[in-house]
């Protein structure tokens, strides 16, 4: 597929929604005992990623339970975590995600995991989304790391990518995928880093970001329950960037945080026939509350990302600016 075909193919979804497994109109806050469950069983999960590929299916009932693989029970199970954003589960709809490397810091890891599928085996078939089978996102907990990796997938269904971890500490893996035949999913397990852990503030909230040369300025709000635009102009030097350059099908891709529980919420841009300086989403934050935004995006043969703090508020019925400068 030609670089117009692949960049035409988003106009199909316009009215993008935060959430990178969920469908529109079902991105909404989880319940807080919901988000304490899955919290817990995502750090539960994450701290026994090493016991076995098939410890998890276990667990959650989907390896050698001839009823879990019934559609019905499937269905029941899907069901039951469709409200629920984005990487807050280490395992949904029978798929589970499998860290098999610790971390090291400041030099190059090669970091290996699989997914393990209902059939309590690593997952070998995937569908190919926006130029890859699948896209691994690394954040620190405090939110002030970020990489957007592709990994390579070997035969035996164990992925491996080189990582280097700026510092110690916490940190949290995102696996967004869809498996042959099924649905997109995004799980979510934690990392640890040995070392000194010192968590930093949440960045100021800010309308502008600097990244090289380059200032990104973004427009429009975060808004809980209902899709926003989010517009970001890119600048080289004070100059319009009008030939910014495709990546991974897309002028931009943008992927958001939510501080506190890192729900992973992901978004890509309306179609648009000019290469910048505009990149234009439709967004829709799932609960009131600050998110990280990191903007990929490729220029001059190099991909750079600019990041924000946003808050998405409702004030007396009214959307307020989410994306206000402000001062801790």
């Amino acid at each position: 597929m030609n670089t117009a075909a692949r960049l035409g193919s988003y106009a199909l979804g316009l009215a993008v929604v935060f959430g990178g497994a969920l469908g529109v109109g079902k991105v909404v806050g989880p319940s807080p005992a919901s988000t304490a469950t899955a919290t817990a069983t995502a750090q539960g999960a994450g701290s026994h990623a090493a016991d076995g590929p098939g410890s998890h299916a276990a667990a959650e009932g989907h390896a050698g339970d001839d009823h879990a693989t019934q559609p019905e029970q499937r269905q029941q199970a899907a069901s039951k975590t469709s409200d629920t954003p984005g990487g807050l589960q280490v395992s949904q709809n029978g798929y589970t995600l499998n860290p098999i490397t610790s971390l090291t810091t400041g030099v190059p890891t090669d970091f290996k995991f699989t997914v393990i599928g209902p059939d309590g085996k690593p997952v070998t078939d995937y569908q190919v989304e926006h130029d890859k089978k699948l896209h691994f996102i690394v954040a620190s907990r405090d939110l002030t790391s970020f990489q957007h990796l592709h990994p390579d997938l070997a035969p035996d269904g164990t992925w491996s990518v080189k990582l280097t971890l700026p510092k110690a500490g916490a940190y949290r893996a995102f696996a967004d995928f869809v498996p042959a035949g099924g649905e997109k999913l995004t799980l979510g397990a934690d990392l640890q880093a040995a070392g000194d852990y010192r968590p930093e503030p949440l960045p100021h909230v800010s309308r502008t970001a600097a990244v090289d040369d380059y200032t990104v300025n973004l427009a429009g709000d975060l808004v809980p329950g209902s899709s926003g635009k989010l517009t970001l102009t890119v600048s080289k030097d004070g100059e319009p960037v009008t030939d910014l350059e495709p990546y991974l099908g897309a002028y931009g891709h943008l992927v958001a945080l939510r501080a506190g529980d890192l729900a992973y919420l992901h978004v890509h841009p309306e179609e648009s026939k000019q290469a910048g300086p505009e990149i234009t989403f439709y967004a829709q934050a799932p609960s009131r509350g600050d998110y990280r935004l990191f903007l990929d995006f490729k220029h001059e043969g190099k991909v750079r990302t600019a990041s924000f703090t946003a808050t998405a508020t409702l004030s007396d019925g009214h959307a307020p600016s989410a994306t206000h400068d402000h001062s801790h």
